[in-house]
């Protein structure tokens, strides 16, 4: 059951899930022209950081819609995060575009964004919404990152420490420590994506840091390597790193955004 309630302040909510699973996720749709930016946060990350609120702005200086909205367990969305899965966040993904979103959209991906992303658009050509892609940015894509970036990366009594008590604390350069569950991992196996092409029936721009720590340029890479080759375009920024926020980057973003149209 997906059920739009207004809230008395900015944002709205939106009622995702029946029964237990239900949660209320906050949106700030800013009405306007299309194409509109439609923005997914990364893991851990809300929709009040700096690459958010600038495109918004931007949106907001030209007349254009901006959608941008918080995953459960994140910012001021219910829900826990140690509940989060990428299942359950792309369900919220897909029901907040086809919600809020009219007319062609550029969907701006950041980090685990850019897998969501990616997983949005392969179910828009499964089921095509009132909102139809008119470009992706993705800011270092982390598709895949539960299996390539996480498990494949940890130790095997981390491993062993998730697998028998279903979570493990992680340390994190951003703020506190975070939960990674056994289901994150297990449900991000059923969402994989480099394993062959990734059809999206977009242009893509994609945005990596060579210096990023978290996710690696050679994960940007071998992405750009699955995605359709008449339209993708891979910027490396030399000295970046993961979050790009720096006003250079902004502008790059925002440059990319204003290809799209």
């Amino acid at each position: 059951m997906n059920q739009a309630v207004e809230s008395a302040n900015s944002p709205t909510f939106l009622a995702i899930g029946a029964g237990e699973a239900s949660r209320p996720i906050a949106v700030r749709a800013r009405p306007g022209r299309a194409p509109g930016l439609f923005w997914l946060g990364g893991f851990n990350s809300d929709m009040k950081g700096t690459k958010a609120v600038a495109l918004d702005a931007w949106a907001a200086e030209r007349g254009r819609a901006c959608v941008r909205f918080d995953y459960s367990g994140h910012g001021e969305s219910g829900g826990c995060f140690v509940d989060g899965t990428i299942g359950r966040w792309l369900e919220e993904s897909v029901a907040v575009y086809r919600q809020f979103c009219r007319g062609p959209q550029v969907v701006i991906g950041s980090s685990m964004g850019g897998w969501m992303a990616l997983l949005l658009a392969r179910e828009l050509l499964k089921q095509p919404a009132e909102a139809p892609l008119a470009g992706m940015v993705l800011i270092a894509p982390a598709p895949d990152f539960t299996e390539e970036l996480m498990w494949k990366g940890f130790s095997p009594e981390i491993r062993q420490e998730i697998e028998t008590r279903g979570v493990c604390m992680r340390p994190s350069e951003y703020g506190e420590p975070y939960p990674i569950t056994r289901a994150l991992i297990e449900d991000g196996r059923n969402h994989l994506l480099l394993g062959g092409a990734v059809n999206v029936g977009c242009p893509v721009r994609i945005l990596q840091g060579a210096k990023d720590p978290d996710v690696p340029w050679q994960h940007a890479f071998a992405l750009a390597h699955r995605l359709p080759a008449d339209d993708v375009v891979l910027t490396m920024i030399q000295d970046g790193d993961h979050r790009l926020s720096r006003p250079q980057d902004i502008a790059r973003i925002l440059a990319a955004v204003g290809e799209m149209g």
